[in-house]
């Protein structure tokens, strides 16, 4: 694979994870380092991190450390991408991080067009309310809208200060005033958590997300008066779209399956996905199907199936011929109408206790 530039406004793919994690200097994800691993982290799905070291050791001894993530109030929908970003925000949670979760609406006006009104109103009625569906535990967690934090604002003003323009090109491709708005504000957002306590901290990501975290790092360096740490990243791999590109893409409506989506909706772009099977039925009763390039395996793996046993049977019964593909998508069909049902009902009980959740106030 030639350098790319992988970063959040792009649509590049990932070919070889591998590699993603030489060419940005990350290090593979080491699973014994982590106490009760969740299902990302147990089955690959989590494939790297950057810098663990201090915020793992603090985890360990029940120091102070940070986890932070932000919600883009845009479009009444989510994606399999941020299910995975709640869940290992949860699974820091459960192991005692300080949890932090902005509202980007000073990135949503700058990069999608989406006034500070609308901003706040789609992350009261829809985003937040399906973080805390996906797992996010409200009452570990605090929020606050970037407009309203002066103190982010501040810091991304002294981050200005400390990258050339050549510098945020390199980084991101592209340097217009939007793009450069839009990260130094993360930037401000990242290191916030410290300006009570320095602690470290972890950003868990897709990898187009990294570039973020890599220009805060280089701040900080320049910033040492402030004493912050340098902020960790963990990284999972993407869910692949249902016709089994790399990356399920919203260009592409029936490969992507969106949360929430009616379920019937949702099965019919599961009986058109992409599987494992063979040519014809005699040859996968013979040779059995390659559940290793199935779309439907993978969703189990990724987000449908917890019990890593039962997954491990489908695997089985898949590559020996057992399992069908028929028979696969409806199981599939069976499981993912289960989820959106369960989604939508715990987003509905989110919404109507949104007024009791711990948002910072700038008064």
């Amino acid at each position: 694979m030639t350098s790319k530039i992988i970063d959040p406004y792009g649509s590049e793919l990932i070919e070889d994870y591998v590699k993603i994690i030489k060419e940005f200097g990350l290090d593979s994800f080491n699973l014994k380092e982590y106490p009760e691993p969740n299902r990302l982290m147990r089955r690959g799905v989590v494939f790297a991190e950057r810098d663990m070291k201090l915020t793992l050791k603090a985890m360990k001894e029940k120091k102070p450390f940070y986890v932070l993530s932000g919600i883009m109030p845009t479009a009444k929908k989510v994606h399999f991408g941020t299910k995975m970003v709640v869940e290992n925000i949860a699974y820091f949670q459960k192991h005692g991080a300080r949890t932090f979760c902005l509202i980007a609406d000073l990135e949503s006006a700058a990069a999608r067009n989406i006034s500070l009104e609308e901003a706040r109103k789609n992350a009261l009625e829809f985003q937040i309310p399906s973080y805390i569906a996906l797992g996010l535990d409200p009452k570990k967690t605090i929020f606050y809208f970037q407009s309203e934090n002066k103190e982010v604002i501040k810091l991304a003003y002294e981050a200005s200060n400390k990258i050339t323009l050549n510098e945020f090109r390199a980084v991101y491709g592209e340097a217009t005033p939007s793009r450069i708005l839009s990260a130094l504000t993360q930037i401000g957002d990242i290191l916030y958590p410290q300006l009570e306590e320095q602690m470290p901290g972890v950003i868990p990501v897709g990898v187009d997300q990294d570039p973020h975290i890599r220009l805060t790092r280089d701040v900080v360096r320049r910033m040492k008066e402030k004493k912050f740490f340098l902020p960790s990243g963990l990284y999972h791999k993407f869910t692949p779209s249902l016709d089994g590109e790399m990356k399920m893409s919203k260009s592409k409506p029936n490969s992507c399956i969106d949360l929430p989506e009616d379920p019937k909706e949702a099965c019919k772009k599961i009986m058109r996905a992409k599987t494992g099977g063979r040519d014809t039925l005699d040859i996968q009763k013979k040779l059995g199907g390659e559940p290793e390039k199935c779309i439907i395996f993978e969703l189990y793996k990724q987000h449908l199936i917890e019990d890593d046993k039962e997954l491990k049977q489908i695997y089985d019964n898949c590559k020996s011929g057992k399992l069908l593909c028929g028979e696969d998508k409806q199981n599939c069909c069976k499981l993912i109408t289960q989820f959106m049902n369960t989604l939508t009902g715990n987003t509905e009980k989110a919404r109507k206790n949104i007024d009791k959740l711990n948002f910072i106030s700038f008064k």
